[in-house]
């Protein structure tokens, strides 16, 4: 499909449904001169990505995928031409499971009914997993996952897909080949130069679970960091990944489980090493070392004593000053910290001195940096004890959306000392909004109000735990319209009760709510 085809496509979306269908299937004639069923598949991969970079949008309370892709399928099965049945069979491999069921039943009542089907569809469905292999780079920072694919033997065909485990372990790339001989030496002879695991062949269903975790974090993200291309590729990787086979088994970056005990113990290792001696805080750094320890579990698919550039950098510089609130003490002492396990986990996992001095000169380089970056929450003036009462759990980042839930923490309310409340606590949430709402209309509580204090507190409790993170995005985007913090937790209210227990609609809801509130009457909200 040409670029052109594919621009007309993204231009579309703000085009009635029926002059973007019309423009799609239009470019799906292009289909009728391919011969080739792989680059047929391609041809409509990048079809079907012209919205995928909207696929969190919604409309109607109906996803993008609903309402254009199987609106294209309803479309195209209507039209009972050569270019709509070839787009079908496309649609009918690489589409979502609903939009493959409709698309094949539509495509197979078409040539039920004499249109000619283009010779390659009938490959379609033959295609079938050969090898496939793992080819990590020197820091571990990325695997490639390679896996070979034919049509019953014929038209050989490489699928090579990134994934970055400093990305959360994201997919962020993926393309297609032929030179499949071609490919597969090279990393053979790349990969002895390499100082990590290198190349390796790994079963087809431990290459699946890889990537299917890796397209789920892509596909979850609202803007994840993926080449410019990837949205053409993504349907192919989705419906390659679901011929893999589905056995159990480790893949070669199958996250790992890691408890409370078992991370204490390794931080208890490193506290005690030769190493560590010469951290002259050993409080400090042993709470640095649990946040080391926790990045390398939950950002880096449990793997604590993996240290690279990029992984140390993106901890000091992106993480730490996002999401860990650190006292005085643990700001001076986490570079030094960091340094240390450096050296300590690159002589564990018996790492060569030059690898480990280059990420200890990385770790070096960002000191300055991270002392400059780091904002401590009491230089915006924020009392350390109200800070503290907000962020039980140190995550820095819930700080804005959780004191945008309960704004009145001290003071007194109906004889209670509101600064001995608990904001995590579920009992004295309802003190704590009952004073904000009476701070806000001037008015006791009273029986008459606790129905509406109850949708206060539902609300409350999902910003407190980010639950959806759509949740806090859409208060943001209503207050940076400047509308009033009180309407803006009505309007997310009001969304909250119309989703019941559909959480997929509440997200979508979410996603899709306007930046304005209609200059909505408070009085009519039930205060």
């Amino acid at each position: 499909m040409s670029p052109q085809s594919r621009r007309r496509g993204q231009a579309g979306g703000a085009q009635p449904p029926s002059a973007l269908f019309r423009e799609l299937l239009h470019a799906a004639r292009e289909l009728l001169a391919v011969r080739s069923p792989l680059d047929a598949e391609l041809m409509v991969s990048e079809l079907l990505g012209t919205w995928w970079p909207q696929r969190h949008r919604s409309a109607g309370g109906a996803g993008v995928e609903q309402v254009v892709g199987e609106g294209l399928v309803e479309y195209a099965a209507g039209q009972r031409s050569p270019a709509a049945l070839a787009l079908l069979s496309g649609i009918a491999c690489l589409g979502t499971p609903r939009q493959a069921i409709a698309a094949e039943k539509a495509a197979i009542e078409m040539m039920d009914s004499g249109v000619k089907a283009p010779g390659w569809a009938d490959h379609l469905g033959a295609v079938a997993p050969a090898e496939c292999y793992v080819n990590s780079d020197e820091w571990g920072d990325q695997d490639e996952i390679i896996c070979v694919f034919s049509y019953a033997g014929e038209e050989p065909h490489a699928l090579v897909c990134v994934v970055d485990y400093n990305a959360d372990g994201m997919l962020r790339d993926g393309w297609v080949t032929s030179r499949v001989d071609k490919l597969l030496e090279h990393c053979r002879q790349v990969s002895p130069a390499r100082g990590g695991e290198g190349f390796t062949q790994v079963e087809p269903s431990q290459a699946r679970k890889v990537l299917q975790a890796a397209l789920d974090a892509t596909d979850a993200a609202e803007d994840p960091p993926v080449s410019d291309s990837f949205a053409s590729y993504h349907a192919f990787i989705r419906a390659r990944v679901r011929v893999l086979s589905p056995a159990a088994g480790r893949g070669p970056r199958a996250r790992r489980t890691w408890s409370r005990e078992r991370r204490a113990l390794l931080a208890a290792e490193f506290l005690a090493s030769d190493e560590a001696e010469d951290l002259s805080d050993r409080q400090a750094a042993s709470r640095c070392a649990d946040r080391i320890i926790d990045f390398g579990c939950d950002q880096d698919n449990g793997r604590p004593l993996r240290m690279s550039p990029l992984k140390v950098q993106n901890f000091l510089l992106s993480w730490l000053p996002r999401k860990v609130m650190l006292s005085s003490a643990d700001q001076d002492a986490i570079p030094h910290t960091l340094a240390a396990w450096v050296r300590w986990a690159g002589h564990k996992r018996g790492l060569e001195e030059s690898r480990i001095s280059q990420t200890l000169d990385t770790v070096f380089d960002s000191m300055g940096t991270f002392s400059r970056i780091y904002r401590d929450p009491s230089e915006f003036g924020l009392d350390e004890k109200l800070v503290a009462r907000l962020l039980p759990d140190s995550d820095l980042e819930a700080l804005p959306r959780r004191a945008f839930a309960f704004p009145v923490l001290e003071g007194k309310h109906g004889g209670v000392d509101l600064s001995k409340l608990d904001p995590a606590n579920p009992a004295d949430r309802r003190l704590l909004l009952a004073a904000d709402h009476d701070t806000r209309t001037g008015s006791p509580s009273a029986a008459g109000v606790g129905r509406h204090i109850d949708r206060h507190l539902a609300i409350a409790d999902r910003l407190w735990r980010a639950s959806p993170p759509a949740l806090w995005n859409a208060a943001q985007r209503l207050l940076d319209a400047g509308e009033d913090r009180h309407l803006v937790l009505h309007a997310l209210m009001d969304v909250l009760e119309a989703a019941g227990d559909d959480e997929a609609a509440f997200e979508n809801a979410l996603r899709e709510l306007a930046t304005g509130l209609g200059g909505t009457d408070p009085g009519a909200r039930g205060d």
